[in-house]
């Protein structure tokens, strides 16, 4: 795998700048090609459809859609929910991130929409180099600082779902906005989903000397609704991505976060195996649970954070070596290879 430099600078609280150096590989496990911005906002900009993506149709006025907003802990969590059909997908998708507006009454109990209330999406245009220009209303400006990254890394992973879109570059009014202006946050190249999520360092990673790895760990809602939090956290460097993606897995969430694990302690790796557009995982028998089935949460969880990682569109899990084991997912068949859920979360229609 290509080594990429990876530096981002992320706003903790609104106060803390975070900045890390690394070689790592994230995302698509090719070396990031990051354009600089425009110089000027009059740059000729080719407007996205919504036939460069696949939506799940809900009904015959509603799709599904994915959202990224802000649960009870403060983390940044994507939400699938039934949108009204649109022609532009992607912009419908932000217009249904901001605070008080339609999506409030959708979201499950303790979340909340992250772009200030009163924000408009002017546009959203999609160049050649697959960068997504944003141009919100001045309203986008009147966040609370303690949200500026929250809201960066909302934007940039909710438009970066899209097969057509690598980057984000942000505009207000027309004009380029070269940094967010409460934290400072710069924004002199555009936003990538290597920016992280829910950033963390793990405590024997140095800056400089890391590699991020986006992790699915489980949380849990007041009305017993479980969804799936990414988490990027900062490790040892490493060229093995997906070991690393698995040893963390294991090793769990950060115990003070308020975070579940999706694999026990005591989970065994026997081999992890790249081909093609396939990864392949064999655990011991102790990823088994007491009813000695493969629980559902850990099976997801590994799905989606191998699939985030590495690049890989698909992941075939085995146990002990064998293709065929019983696990508590009565809806998927684990016996071939799974691909990652176009949508994330979906909430109870």
């Amino acid at each position: 795998m290509k080594h990429q430099h990876w530096i981002r600078s992320a706003a903790i609280a609104g106060v803390i700048a975070l900045l890390t150096t690394g070689c790592s590989v994230l995302g698509t496990g090719k070396k990031a090609d990051i354009d600089a911005p425009p110089t000027t906002g009059a740059e000729a900009d080719v407007q996205t459809t919504s036939a460069a993506v696949t939506i799940d149709m809900i009904d015959d006025n509603s799709s599904q859609m994915t959202v990224y907003v802000k649960d009870a802990k403060g983390f940044v969590a994507p939400i699938s929910l039934g949108l009204p059909k649109s022609v532009s997908v992607a912009k419908t998708t932000l217009e249904y991130m901001v605070d008080g507006g339609p999506v409030s009454s959708l979201l499950p109990s303790g979340f909340q929409a992250l772009l200030p209330k009163g924000t408009k999406v002017i546009s959203l245009n999609v160049t050649s180099d697959k960068r997504a220009i944003v141009d919100f209303s001045k309203e986008f400006l009147t966040y609370d600082q303690q949200n500026e990254r929250k809201i960066l890394e909302a934007i940039t992973w909710n438009l970066t779902n899209f097969p057509t879109v690598e980057k984000v570059q942000l505009r207000v009014e027309g004009k380029d906005l070269k940094e967010m202006p409460k934290g400072k946050t710069p924004l002199d190249t555009p936003l990538a989903r290597s920016m992280g999520i829910n950033l963390e360092k793990a405590e024997d990673a140095e800056f400089g000397q890391s590699t991020p790895v986006t992790l699915y760990f489980l949380n849990q809602n007041d009305q017993n609704y479980k969804y799936y939090v990414p988490v990027t956290r900062l490790v040892k460097r490493t060229d093995n991505i997906a070991k690393a993606v698995v040893d963390q897995l294991i090793k769990g969430p950060d115990q003070k976060k308020g975070l579940a694990s999706v694999l026990n302690a005591a989970t065994e790796v026997k081999s992890i195996n790249p081909a093609d557009a396939l990864i392949t995982v064999d655990f011991s028998n102790k990823l088994l649970g007491a009813d000695q089935k493969a629980p559902e949460d850990a099976l997801k969880s590994v799905i989606l954070s191998l699939t985030e990682n590495t690049g890989f569109k698909q992941v075939q899990i085995k146990v002990d070596g064998a293709v065929k084991f019983t696990s508590s997912d009565s809806t998927q068949n684990y016996t071939k290879p799974v691909a990652r859920p176009a949508h994330i979360n979906p909430t109870k229609s």
